[in-house]
């Protein structure tokens, strides 16, 4: 009869990969330089990625590899396995975003469809008041928002603000702490 027991594949996988306390004493021992590569991968992993800051994803690589999840093969370097977490969990995020940005479009769609009600008519006004308040004293922000309400991307409304890539992204972020620090929602 043959053992088919769910613990024996976690069982042969440890054989063959390294434990907690390896892990453990190599994270503790890292040098400055990889320290600073690591942080360097997940910055450059994290450019463009929605939602997800560079911090979160080098911790959340190294949890990963601490819980057992991913287990680190002998041979391989520390950063190397934590690049290759990093490298996975970019992927992951990705495909949950692009699957919610799909569903979202689907959604939109169908309430794009509908004419609007009064009650939406009040609320889509009352919002876009509130935004306009909120951004009033920042000609960055409210470019951006022209730009993003005519379905511009972010190369043509760079192009168009004569804003960097940098002073983009920084508005962007910017918007989006306003907007989630006065309860709006919604993804600038």
């Amino acid at each position: 009869m043959q053992d088919t027991s769910p613990l024996k594949p976690r069982i042969a996988l440890q054989a063959f990969s390294l434990t907690e306390k390896d892990l453990r004493r190599a994270l503790a021992a890292l040098s400055e330089p990889e320290l600073l590569r690591l942080q360097a991968i997940a910055r450059l992993r994290c450019r463009g990625l929605p939602g997800l800051e560079w911090q979160e994803l080098l911790h959340e690589a190294v949890l990963r590899a601490l819980d057992g999840s991913r287990p680190w093969p002998p041979g391989v370097k520390l950063v190397a396995f934590l690049a290759g977490i990093m490298r996975s969990l970019r992927s992951d995020h990705w495909r949950r975003h692009r699957t919610m940005a799909a569903a979202l479009a689907l959604q939109a769609a169908e309430v794009a469809d509908q004419p609007p009600d009064p009650e939406r008519i009040a609320a889509a006004s009352q919002a876009l008041a509130a935004i306009d308040r909120l951004f009033a004293d920042d000609p960055a922000a409210l470019a951006v928002i022209l730009g993003l309400s005519q379905g511009l991307s972010a190369e043509e409304i760079r192009r168009r603000t004569g804003l960097s890539e940098t002073d983009y992204d920084s508005t962007r972020k910017r918007m989006r702490r306003a907007l989630l620090r006065h309860g709006l929602t919604g993804s600038p």
